[in-house]
C-alpha cells in the first residue's frame, strides 16, 4: 500500500512540473503541507521526493526544502517582461519561434565554430545520451546542447536568447517526463539523440545547409512529439 502511495504522490507531484503548474526553480509544498493535502505519511511524501531527486526533477536542499527542477546557475536572469511558459500552447509558440531562431544559429555554428566550441557541443551531447531514465538531466544537457549550438554561431544575441529563454524552452513530451524510470519511453530518447547528432554532424563539417536543415527538422519534431503526447494525455 505504502509502495502505491508512493507512486500515485511522484505521479501527481511530476505532473505539476511537466504542466507548469511547479516552475523550474520553485518550491515544493513542505512535508507536512503534502501530508495534509494527500494524507499520507511522512515517509509516503519522502519517499516520493527521493524518486523525483533520482529522476533529477527535484532537488532538495538542507533547511530549506525541495526545489523543482533548478535551473541552470550560471547566474542568469530572466529579462524583463519574458513571457512564461505555462501551458501546451506556450510551448508550441516557443517552439516555432525557436524553430526560426535555432535553424539560422546552427548555420552559422556550421560557418564560424571554433574546435573548442564544438568539444562542448559534443560533451554537451555525451551527457544528453547518458541521462536516459533521469528526465532532469536530460532535459539541463539538452538545454546545453541547443545553448553550445547558439554560442558557436558566433553571434552574442543568438547566445543571449537561448540563455534568457532557459532551460524550460526544452518542450519534453509527456512520453518522456510522465513515467516511471523504468517504463522511460526509450524510443522518443533515442530519436532525439539522433537528430541532435544529425546537427552536429552538419556543423562539425562545416555545412550551413545541412545544419539549418537538421535543427528545423529537429524542432518540427520535437514540436509534433509534443502535440502528439499532449493529446493522448491531455
Amino acid at each position: 500500500m505504502t509502495r502505491n502511495l508512493t507512486a500515485d504522490l511522484t505521479a501527481e507531484l511530476r505532473t505539476r512540473i511537466v504542466d507548469g503548474a511547479i516552475q523550474p526553480g520553485d518550491k515544493l509544498p513542505s512535508e507536512n503541507e503534502l501530508m495534509g493535502e494527500f494524507s499520507v505519511s511522512r515517509t509516503v511524501v519522502r519517499s516520493a521526493l527521493t524518486r523525483l531527486q533520482a529522476e533529477g526533477l527535484v532537488e532538495t536542499e538542507r533547511g530549506r526544502g525541495s526545489f523543482a527542477l533548478t535551473p541552470p546557475d550560471d547566474g542568469h536572469q530572466p529579462v524583463p517582461g519574458s513571457r512564461p511558459v505555462a501551458s501546451a500552447e506556450d510551448r508550441l509558440h516557443l517552439l516555432d519561434f525557436r524553430l526560426g531562431v535555432e535553424a539560422e544559429a546552427a548555420a552559422l555554428a556550421a560557418r564560424n565554430h571554433s574546435e573548442r566550441q564544438l568539444r562542448t557541443i559534443n560533451s554537451a551531447l555525451d551527457q544528453f545520451t547518458a541521462s536516459a531514465g533521469h528526465p532532469g538531466h536530460a532535459m539541463k544537457a539538452d538545454f546545453e546542447f541547443h545553448r553550445a549550438i547558439a554560442a558557436a554561431s558566433g553571434n552574442p544575441f543568438y547566445t543571449d536568447c537561448i540563455a534568457a529563454l532557459g532551460q524550460t524552452m526544452i518542450a519534453m513530451p509527456r512520453t518522456r517526463l510522465l513515467t516511471d524510470v523504468e517504463h522511460y519511453a526509450r524510443d522518443h530518447f533515442d530519436q532525439v539523440v539522433h537528430e541532435h547528432r544529425s546537427i552536429l554532424a552538419a556543423v562539425a563539417d562545416h555545412d550551413e545547409a545541412a545544419a539549418a536543415a537538421a535543427m528545423r527538422t529537429h524542432l518540427a519534431n520535437s514540436r509534433r512529439r509534443f502535440k502528439a503526447s499532449a493529446r493522448h494525455t491531455g
